[in-house]
């Protein structure tokens, strides 16, 4: 069995390329290393990486085909990175998305990475319900706001996959990320984020959206699901939810338990959460359960617990 990873050197496509390295496949990783990382444990895993910008149509031109499995996790992602240059976002997401649709071929299967984001705006309007189900309408509600561009780049990339891969004669999987996390993950969300100042001894404590909830998914968890989508073919042309319905949790609680792993007394200071943030953020995973029988396995604490360990390790990445 032959993988391909587009993307596959960031966070998700290592603990992905690791998984299906040990599960027998032939892996080839291709990066552009702007977010993924050439270091040893990529090395460890002794798969064939190549270093191509996979917004030029000429880096396609040398890929081969007969793929079993294609997973496209290429993408700028982040609150960083969306807030701070969103034109940059919606130019290099629709642009990958749309040269690996020019590629792929019949009978070839295609994994593609979206995101719980295309439900920020229903949200926070009160028409989306909280867990959230994959036949909910989607919502943009203000088009202009930076925070948008991710959630717009996933939902045309989505659209693009569902509608052409029938005529084209081959099958896609969306899968829709809700707050995944876990070691070496980059430095800007949340888990992480706390993980690098409660290891630096930051006291008070800032909890930016200390009232909000979210349902975190540890990456572990997340490539299961993955790995399960892509062997079950009634997931051929599907949306389906990835993450962890079984602990939902407050951000203040999350900072608690943050500081607790690592042994700090810091005084929690609560503060007003980002512009955009949405209050409440989990997922329905009926669809996910019904079609590959899919149960998140490791609890918030073993997850914050192997988290911070990595980051304490290995400090806050370049």
């Amino acid at each position: 069995m032959r993988a391909l990873l587009l993307g596959g050197a960031g966070f998700i496509g290592l603990h992905l390329a690791r998984r299906l390295v040990a599960d027998g496949f032939e892996v080839t990783v291709v990066d552009d290393f702007s977010r993924g990382r050439q270091d040893a444990d990529l090395a460890a895993l002794q798969v064939k990486v190549i270093s191509a910008d996979l917004t030029d149509p000429v880096t396609y031109t040398a890929l081969p085909h007969g793929w079993d499995q294609i997973y496209l996790l290429a993408a700028v992602v982040g609150v960083r990175n969306v807030e701070q240059d969103p034109a940059r976002v919606v130019r290099v997401n629709t642009l990958v998305a749309m040269h690996t649709l020019d590629w792929i071929a019949p009978g070839e299967r295609i994994f593609f990475a979206s995101t719980s984001e295309v439900y920020a705006g229903g949200v926070d309007a009160g028409v989306v319900p909280v867990p959230t189900p994959e036949a909910i309408p989607t919502m943009i509600s203000d088009i202009t706001a930076p925070r948008f561009a991710y959630a717009v780049s996933k939902l045309l990339g989505e659209a693009a996959f569902l509608h052409t891969a029938r005529a084209r004669g081959f099958e896609a999987v969306v899968g829709r990320f809700h707050n995944v996390y876990g070691p070496r993950m980059g430095a800007d969300h949340v888990i992480p984020e706390m993980s690098l100042r409660a290891f630096a001894g930051e006291d008070p404590f800032r909890v930016p959206g200390a009232d909000q909830f979210r349902a975190f998914c540890h990456v572990d968890d997340a490539v299961e699901a993955m790995v399960r989508l892509m062997a079950t073919p009634e997931a051929a042309d599907r949306i389906v939810h990835i993450g962890n319905d079984r602990e939902e949790t407050n951000i203040e609680d999350l900072a608690r338990l943050v500081l607790r792993v690592a042994g700090s007394s810091a005084t929690i200071e609560a503060s007003p959460a980002p512009a955009g943030s949405v209050h409440r953020r989990c997922p329905d995973l009926s669809r996910l359960r019904d079609l590959t029988g899919y149960e998140p396995k490791v609890s918030l604490e073993d997850g914050v617990r192997t988290t911070y360990a990595w980051y304490a390790e290995h400090g806050r990445p370049s």
